[in-house]
């Protein structure tokens, strides 16, 4: 190093520095390293497509701009095209609704076939242990009673718990609904002994509120909404 020559920030010891005409990487970049073929578990095609089919955009509706995604505003065009009687168009926009709706119906088809499967499969399998007096087994989630099927409307849906979870959280609501309604069976008989009518009307509300929980369990039981 020469005397009087700092080394520091921005000031690398001689030897280090860089001389003209010297790359700083005299080997270079690998060849084809900019143009990486992607491995084989990236499906870097896929994620760009769904990135720009999902990239935001504005667009004209009406009298007013909107933001979309690109995917709705694409279709949203094609379907205004098809309307207009652009034959491309129609048989485009034919197509998609086609490949969409068959696609649902096959999920839907599945889910009917699996849910009737599992019911009754359950069913001869519970219906074993009883004729053998097997009471040793824990029941399956979900039970079958609680598996709906509705084949005039080609449904299925489950009324009851899924998992120990669930399960759990629904004994704790059947022992809710049963001290409720003990509650209520000693309210009615306060009310018949009660002759004041400031009393009556108080045991009267309070057997109205311990209905009305009632009413709420019974709905979240069932997997009904219950309105108050």
């Amino acid at each position: 190093m020469r005397p009087g020559y700092d080394v520091g920030y921005g000031k690398p010891p001689e030897g280090a520095r860089f001389k003209p005409g010297q790359p700083g990487n005299p080997r270079g970049r690998p060849k084809g390293a900019k143009n990486r073929r992607p491995a084989l578990h990236e499906e870097r095609m896929k994620a760009i497509i769904l990135d720009e089919a999902y990239r935001t955009i504005t667009v004209r509706d009406g009298d007013r701009n909107v933001t979309v995604p690109m995917a709705r505003a694409v279709i949203r065009s094609l379907a205004v095209n098809a309307a207009k009687g652009q034959h491309r168009a129609q048989r485009l926009f034919a197509e998609l609704l086609l490949s969409t709706e068959n696609a649902n119906r096959a999920v839907h088809d599945d889910w009917l076939e699996t849910a009737i499967s599992y019911k009754v499969e359950w069913e001869v399998e519970l219906e074993r242990r009883t004729r053998l007096g097997i009471t040793d087994l824990p029941e399956p989630l979900p039970h079958p009673d609680h598996g709906l099927i509705d084949m005039a409307m080609g449904t299925a849906r489950i009324v009851g718990p899924s998992t120990k979870e669930e399960k759990a959280k629904g004994d704790r609501f059947v022992a809710r609904r049963a001290d409720f309604r003990e509650e209520v069976n000693e309210l009615t008989k306060m009310l018949k002994a009660e002759t004041k009518p400031n009393m009556r009307r108080i045991l009267s509300d309070d057997i109205a509120h311990a209905e009305k929980i009632i009413g709420i369990i019974d709905g979240a039981l069932s997997g009904k909404p219950v309105r108050g």
